[in-house]
């Protein structure tokens, strides 16, 4: 059984094409992700559904091949900036790379998107593992290693500076005609190995304190990061052991840092194809996956895994690669997966196309509602990622046929308890590490 009163986050990964590779060509589905109505339409199903946040992915580099929400596509802080003013509860969640940015602009831009949501913001904090996006700024590509360096000092540096306005700051007194108490304002001047910077921001102390820090790197120093400074953790994960066995990997670094495991919510990416039998969720599935076209799941297979795969005969079983530092996250869990498992690269393109290296699950809501919940029991997890492999309609099917199974077995909310996303995760309000003495 679950401990008690411990309950289960759940994130929306918003595509507005789907998930899934050919989402979009589902009947009724979306067709794009330029239109900001369909993302108000899943950010009303989110908060339907009482989930923690919606969450915006981001690339720097495009190409016709790609996934069709990563060929054409709004920069997400500006759609959730607009989402800020259409929702009420929902955490509005979003990358910005720490290779290609500056944490001062970083640091300004979701300290004002926390202000305009009333305390709903959360950074997702990357090093972008992607080297293609270099040539659009004019830059070489680090090494692996290299990015996370910059990205530990980044980080600390973005923190810093929502640090240095305190609470209470802006005192805007009629009478004597102060606005702003200088006492409770401060430099941080910050002078690292890779930035230096002054501060403060020109936007005060957000609603959150701090906006929620999300993070997603699964090698060691990707791990490091998150145990120090990572609010709630995304997983790339197939297997029940694998995963129970990264969550308690993770977990066991945070004293290191001064923290406990209960301050991380580890969420693995899931998609599920929720069926009112088990032939109608299979059907779905036979549907979408029939929809997928071979030369972009290959397109985007190569891409991840940094490396052209077409010369592989579709039908041999896939073998051992020596994955290059651009390979993505995604690609080295899909890869573990196929060699574990004895896929054939048809397999694998079929699962590129399907949730790119993410965990599927097929069946009916009871059948689904029981293997989140062994996931959640058996602490493989905090709660999950849930990435519908089509918008509205297969986000409608999760919300309104797994989630009241959830929520009758206790496991999940029936109503927000705060408003803010600190609130739905059940996090303090931090204090201003330069005020806190």
């Amino acid at each position: 059984m679950t401990t008690p009163g411990r309950q289960m986050h759940l994130g929306v990964f918003v595509l507005g094409t789907g998930n899934h590779i050919a989402g979009w060509r589902y009947p009724g589905a979306a067709q794009s992700f330029e239109d900001l109505s369909v993302v108000q339409e899943i950010a009303r199903i989110a908060e339907r559904g009482k989930f923690d946040l919606i969450f915006l992915g981001d690339n720097l580099a495009t190409e016709p091949g790609m996934h069709p929400s990563f060929a054409a596509r709004f920069e997400p802080l500006t759609m959730l900036a607009a989402l800020a003013a259409t929702t009420t509860h929902v955490g509005l969640g979003a990358t910005s790379s720490t290779t290609y940015n500056e944490p001062y602009n970083v640091a300004r831009a979701f300290a004002s998107l926390d202000h305009l949501s009333h305390g709903r913001a959360a950074w997702n904090a990357v090093t972008s593992s992607g080297g293609k996006a270099a040539e659009n700024f004019g830059r070489i590509h680090p090494e692996h290693d290299a990015r996370y360096e910059v990205a530990e000092e980044f980080v600390d540096v973005v923190r810093g500076l929502w640090d240095c306005w305190d609470d209470g700051a802006v005192v805007r007194n009629l009478e004597t005609g102060q606005y702003i108490d200088p006492a409770k304002v401060r430099t941080l001047d910050h002078k690292g190995r890779f930035f230096q910077v002054k501060g403060p921001l020109p936007t005060s102390r957000t609603p959150q304190g701090q906006p929620i820090i999300l993070q997603a790197g699964s090698s060691g120093p990707g791990l490091a990061l998150a145990a120090r400074t990572a609010d709630v953790v995304f997983a790339v994960v197939q297997d029940l052991e694998e995963a129970k066995a990264g969550y308690v990997a993770l977990k066991s670094r945070m004293p290191a840092f001064g923290r406990h495991g209960d301050e991380i919510a580890v969420l693995p990416g899931v998609m599920p194809v929720v069926g009112r039998t088990e032939a109608e969720a299979r059907e779905k599935l036979n549907t979408l996956q029939g929809f997928v076209n071979t030369t972009n799941a290959l397109s985007m297979l190569s891409s991840r895994l940094g490396q052209d795969v077409s010369r592989f005969p579709p039908d041999d079983l896939v073998t051992e690669l020596p994955l290059p530092d651009s390979s993505h996250g995604f690609a080295r869990a899909m890869l573990a997966k196929a060699l574990r498992d004895r896929m054939t690269w048809r397999d694998l393109f079929n699962l590129t196309g399907a949730a790119r290296g993410h965990w599927v699950i097929c069946g009916t809501p009871e059948t689904i509602a029981d293997t989140l919940q062994q996931w959640f029991e058996e602490r493989a997890c905090d709660g999950f990622n849930i990435l519908p492999a089509y918008f509205p309609g297969a986000f409608d099917d999760f919300v309104d046929m797994v989630v009241p199974i959830l929520q009758e077995r206790g496991l999940y909310r029936r109503e927000y308890a705060g408003t803010t996303l600190r609130d739905h995760l059940g996090l303090a309000r931090p204090r201003s590490r330069l005020f806190a003495s």
